[in-house]
């Protein structure tokens, strides 16, 4: 029973929440769909931290929704030794700068009292799931090798049998501890994402790799 109200009822949930309160939020506050920036307030770590982060993270994104997608294709690339060896690599790289961006960030609200006081409890949240999804998904990368290959026969085709409304949690329920809180926060983080800064991830995030720092600049009126 617990296994079908996390696997297969908490999904729909969290997917109908995140999609209908994005929705909502857009047609009532469009102009909500910021990051609300506090660069101002602190620069030098937010600069390291957001980029590792956005660096670490996007990519890290695109590869597990093409391993939902084109699932047949990931195989493909993984189907050699040399292959299969270096998208774990890789993985490994993107996941501790995605983690050490994630810390730089945390640290910066935490080190702060300026930033402290601006820092909501949805953004605390935010950040500390954040952290927490990069670091079990490095654990599944370090303990539980080769996730470039077993991910395509458990991951993907409990995420498809959702899609097609014909859950099948088995594919995931037997799998370690581990695999359960990262696969679950996922899903907790989109269920967040209309109530937090989060939700402008759906504003093509992809511009953050090339787009120009944030520029504040302060002005005074002259006293005549």
């Amino acid at each position: 029973m617990l296994d079908l109200m996390l696997f297969v009822v908490f999904p729909y949930v969290a997917l109908a929440i995140g999609i209908v309160g994005t929705i909502y939020r857009y047609r009532t506050n469009q102009y909500s769909f910021t990051s609300l920036s506090s660069q101002f307030l602190e620069n030098d770590l937010q600069f390291w931290g957001s980029t590792l982060w956005h660096y670490g993270i996007l990519p890290t994104t695109f590869i597990h929704l093409a391993g939902f997608a084109i699932p047949k294709v990931m195989f493909a690339l993984h189907s050699t030794p040399e292959t299969l060896y270096l998208a774990e690599v890789a993985g490994k790289i993107l996941g501790i700068m995605a983690l050490v961006g994630a810390g730089i960030l945390l640290y910066r609200r935490l080190s702060s009292s300026k930033l402290r006081a601006i820092t909501t409890p949805v953004d605390w949240v935010i950040l500390s799931l954040l952290f927490a999804q990069v670091f079990f998904g490095l654990i599944l990368a370090f303990v539980y090798r080769w996730g470039a290959a077993w991910f395509i026969y458990t991951a993907t085709p409990w995420m498809d049998s959702l899609a097609l409304f014909q859950p099948a949690p088995q594919f995931v329920t037997a799998l370690p501890l581990a695999h359960k809180v990262h696969f679950l926060t996922g899903f907790l983080l989109f269920a967040l994402m209309p109530f937090s800064r989060l939700v402008h991830i759906v504003t093509v995030p992809v511009s953050y790799l090339w787009r120009n720092f944030q520029l504040v600049i302060w002005t005074r009126r002259r006293v005549m």
